[in-house]
């Protein structure tokens, strides 16, 4: 009984433990978001004295000159061509590379996954130079694919790795029946192991549309035309023309966060999916 009440008593530490735990998180997260909507509904006086409170008068007109403009729909269709292109390479590469180096057995093949997996170890700001210059001697600068191809070169390593692990933990008899069906490795791949891999699919995905959308240096190297900056750069033109008007950069910055913040939400079950597939075997 002494027992019971023992484990009864660990339990509930444990679970006001973890509850405190999430509790702390999420506010740590939650409230920089919150602070950031709200100081968009305020005027410059009121975001000066109040900065985390709820506005006195509610400045609709902040958020609303932003929706009607040219300005955020042009950087967002940016935002979206270059994260749309860098997700559908990267996983398109990067899930038929994983296949092979979870499937098919030739010589090279650790040497060859070890060097896209240094990738990992260098970011993209320690090779700006001469990522530049490789760029400015293909003709790609003041282009899309000059900042889609190195977003999708160094998203191949963390994406190789979590595609090669999701397919190693795929049932060896599913292989092994469809090659007594006379199944080869295109049509496993296409017709087998994509269906099943919507979690990793979702998972890679989002990274990598997560990744291109905050991305800040390679489309300021890049780029040279306002007209084709993304959000980023968008708002540092924006904070350069208003000033010290904070309200309008974070009412700016709101909107140009939540399509990342609602595309996490509606696919977070894939993510935790995907990423958890490769936890046992390896």
């Amino acid at each position: 009984m002494t027992d019971v009440v023992s484990s009864d008593r660990l339990n509930a530490g444990t679970k006001a433990y973890l509850y405190t735990s999430l509790v702390i998180i999420s506010a740590i997260v939650l409230i920089p978001l919150v602070t950031t909507a709200l100081g968009g509904f305020k005027d410059l006086g009121d975001l000066r004295t109040n900065p985390f409170g709820l506005p006195v008068e509610w400045q609709v007109k902040n958020y609303t000159d932003i929706l009607f403009g040219d300005r955020y729909w042009r950087q967002m269709a940016n935002s979206l061509l270059i994260a749309a292109l860098t997700v559908f390479l990267t996983v398109s590469v990067s899930a038929m590379a994983a296949f092979t180096f979870a499937h098919v057995r030739f010589f090279g093949a650790d040497f060859l996954l070890n060097y896209f997996l240094i990738g990992l170890m260098f970011p993209a700001a320690t090779a700006i130079l001469p990522l530049f210059i490789r760029i400015r001697d293909l003709g790609l600068l003041n282009t899309y694919w000059g900042v889609v191809l190195p977003q999708v070169a160094f998203g191949l390593g963390m994406s190789i790795l979590l595609f090669r692990n999701y397919f190693r933990n795929l049932p060896e008899e599913l292989f092994q029946a469809a090659v007594v069906d006379g199944c080869g490795y295109m049509r496993f791949f296409w017709h087998i192991c994509l269906p099943l891999s919507r979690p990793i699919i979702a998972t890679v995905s989002i990274i990598s549309f997560v990744g291109s959308w905050n991305s800040y240096i390679l489309p300021l190297i890049m780029l040279n035309s306002e007209k084709m900056y993304p959000w980023p750069l968008g708002i540092m033109v924006y904070r350069g023309e208003f000033g010290t008007a904070w309200q309008l950069v974070l009412a700016f910055i709101t909107l140009t966060i939540m399509p990342t913040v609602i595309v996490f939400f509606l696919a977070q079950k894939h993510i935790i999916a995907g990423l958890t597939a490769g936890a046992v075997k390896s």
